[in-house]
């Protein structure tokens, strides 16, 4: 489940290996019957989708290049994700698990009892016709129960037990998700920070860092891990994705890059971007910079 490797029928085949999507599925109503639909019979729901101007790696503006090696690509609709998880304590039936053309990750469809509806990040465990629920710090402050933990569920940081594996991770309180949201990633809580008001959360790049108690989380790890063993397998798949082609540094003229030139192949010169940074062991954080306060371990497991 989650990938599935092609037959080497043709050259664009034959190192391929791309998802099964064996995952998707919604169910629906036809009649008196509940129905179980896969794959390719799996609509959006209308009222979560919205238009999304392609920037294609131009500014607005003037319509310069910012982002070199992007442009073209399928049409695509953004689905609105709920990154907050702000609807306390009412809960909410998982309909659907869809695919997402804007993420890695897969997203699934919640009806909550209100009759609302809302698309999460789909998280690895959780099945169509599940139950799962959030609470806000203000209710979990006034006692009152807190949902189970399990996949699915939102709750703030101080309530989450030492060890509990999480993503979608709040960096300010009520500002949504920003950590963890990418197929297959985790984070995990490692226990209460000697600085009040904080927790210990050890992030995806192994880095140990303080986040307020106040701030949402969603138990669990986000589905669809296989996604780093997606191998597109031809050019066209990138081009169907929006990337255009890469072009070596090496490969270009000394006035187009600071690798170019030179007679043959050389390698005079460190690893740079177009425009001179270095980009092999060179630190680009900027020193005392406000954030460097809530680091405890940097990602090589060394104080900050």
């Amino acid at each position: 489940m989650g990938v599935r490797k092609l037959k080497p029928v043709t050259n664009g085949t034959r190192h391929a290996v791309l998802y099964d999507f064996e995952e998707i599925e919604k169910l629906v109503r036809k009649g008196k019957e509940l129905v179980l639909l896969k794959k390719n019979q799996v609509e959006p729901e209308k009222s979560l989708l919205k238009w999304w101007h392609r920037a294609k790696g131009r500014s607005r503006q003037r319509g310069n290049i910012t982002a070199r090696h992007r442009g073209g690509g399928h049409k695509k609709l953004y689905r609105i994700i709920d990154f907050k998880r702000d609807k306390s304590l009412v809960p909410a039936k998982v309909v659907s698990i869809e695919y997402d053309p804007f993420r890695s990750a897969r997203i699934c469809l919640l009806h909550y009892a209100d009759g609302e509806k809302r698309y999460i990040i789909w998280p690895e465990g959780l099945k169509v016709g599940d139950t799962v629920m959030s609470i806000s710090y203000e209710d979990a402050e006034a006692g009152k129960p807190l949902p189970e933990i399990k996949p699915g569920n939102a709750m703030p940081l101080k309530y989450i037990p030492e060890g509990t594996i999480i993503h979608n991770i709040e960096f300010k309180p009520g500002k949504g998700g920003q950590i963890a949201r990418a197929a297959g990633t985790w984070a995990q809580v490692l226990g209460r920070s000697t600085r009040p008001g904080y927790v210990l959360i050890k992030m995806p790049s192994g880095e140990v860092r303080m986040i307020h108690e106040r701030c949402m989380a969603t138990i669990g790890r986000v589905g669809l891990a296989e996604h780093e063993l997606v191998k597109l397998g031809k050019a066209g798949r990138a081009r169907w994705l929006g990337w255009r082609p890469h072009t070596r540094g090496t490969a270009m003229n000394a006035v187009d890059h600071p690798h170019g030139g030179g007679e043959g192949r050389t390698r005079g010169k460190h690893p740079e971007s177009p425009w001179g940074w270095k980009t092999k062991g060179y630190k680009t954080r900027r020193g005392k910079k406000y954030s460097d306060k809530f680091i405890v371990l940097r990602r090589d497991g060394k104080p900050l």
